[in-house]
């Protein structure tokens, strides 16, 4: 049985908002959380390198926005996001010319944008609770499952219109 093209957008972006909130339900369930008082529980996972620990992230990207008033929070983290994601599921379904790893692309960036705006609705903050440490030259910020389905998506657009063979036409 084939799978439908609009079926399979809806489940690739369900797909990654699930594993996100699953991921992020374990961890507030088992990982005591940071706070401006307490550090938090910091689970070393390889080292010091992938640490596991457990951040309420009140703003965006490496809490940018964390400290806006709460009108602008409103607009800017919770109604823009849930606009262009709107906009971009159904981009997603109506363009039919997009090839097989856009779709994927942008199904992975759709599901993870919904995860961390879900958060914010849901909990007046996204949980974030992976760091990445390879001894300073290469350090993350504390991201999350959500986190990672974005920029995997992005990396895919990037392969995309970098290395993908693009149909020439011929002209007479």
């Amino acid at each position: 049985m084939k799978l439908s093209r609009t079926a399979g957008i809806l489940l690739l972006t369900a797909f990654n908002v699930a594993i996100d909130q699953i991921s992020k339900i374990i961890v507030r369930a088992n990982i005591v959380p940071r706070t401006k008082t307490d550090p938090g529980e910091r689970i070393n996972v390889i080292g010091d390198t992938f640490i596991m620990m457990n951040v309420e992230n009140p703003g965006a990207f490496l809490g940018m926005g964390s400290d806006m008033n709460p009108t602008l929070k409103l607009l800017l983290l919770k109604l823009l996001p849930i606009a262009v994601l709107v906009y971009l599921i159904y981009y997603i379904i109506k363009t039919k010319t997009l090839d097989r790893l856009s779709l994927i692309a942008l199904s992975c960036i759709a599901g993870g944008g919904i995860a961390n705006v879900f958060d914010r609705v849901v909990f007046g903050s996204v949980t974030d609770f992976f760091h990445l440490d390879f001894g300073g030259v290469f350090r993350t910020g504390i991201f999350n499952v959500a986190d990672m389905s974005v920029t995997f998506g992005m990396l895919i657009l990037a392969y995309v219109a970098f290395f993908s063979k693009k149909k020439k036409t011929q002209t007479a």
